[in-house]
């Protein structure tokens, strides 16, 4: 491994340069598994809800991830939300928790529980740890923003 300092050659198992002492470990990319981010820091405007079928109850993602307007379902008893690659609504940034949050179907109603996540999920721009979900919510997972709809 050469020096980025003075180019001497050294072993590949050196950590310092043996002629000039400087660090030979590259910078280490931060492994932090989830980033903070503040509620507020939107990409833009919501536009309207087009061409969302309003037979059963859904998720509209609004804006984040240039995933604007994917709608799911909310067929499920449980529907979970997270950055994990096994979750209903798999939202794929570091902002998002791996198991960020669940949406359960109590008989008419829908609960969105907040599963301990760092950023925290936020309802109508308000923290939430369980809400009783309406017709029109905005909820707020990391940089996502979604719409609660129901028939």
């Amino acid at each position: 491994m050469f020096c980025p300092e003075c180019g001497f050659k050294n072993s590949d198992a050196a950590a310092f340069c043996a002629r000039c002492g400087a660090s030979l470990v590259a910078e280490q990319a931060d492994d932090q598994a989830t980033l903070s981010f503040q509620p507020g820091e939107e990409e833009g405007t919501l536009g309207p809800l087009a061409g969302v079928p309003r037979d059963q109850a859904a998720l509209v993602i609004r804006s984040g991830g240039g995933r604007a307007g994917e709608t799911y379902a909310l067929q499920a008893e449980r529907t979970s939300v997270g950055r994990h690659p096994a979750a209903d609504i798999f939202l794929d940034d570091v902002t998002v928790s791996r198991n960020h949050a669940v949406v359960q179907r109590e008989g008419e109603r829908y609960v969105l529980t907040d599963e301990g996540s760092l950023n925290g999920t936020y309802v109508n721009r308000k923290r939430a740890d369980a809400t009783v979900l309406a017709d029109g919510d905005e909820i707020q997972i990391g940089k996502y923003k979604l719409t609660f709809v129901v028939p």
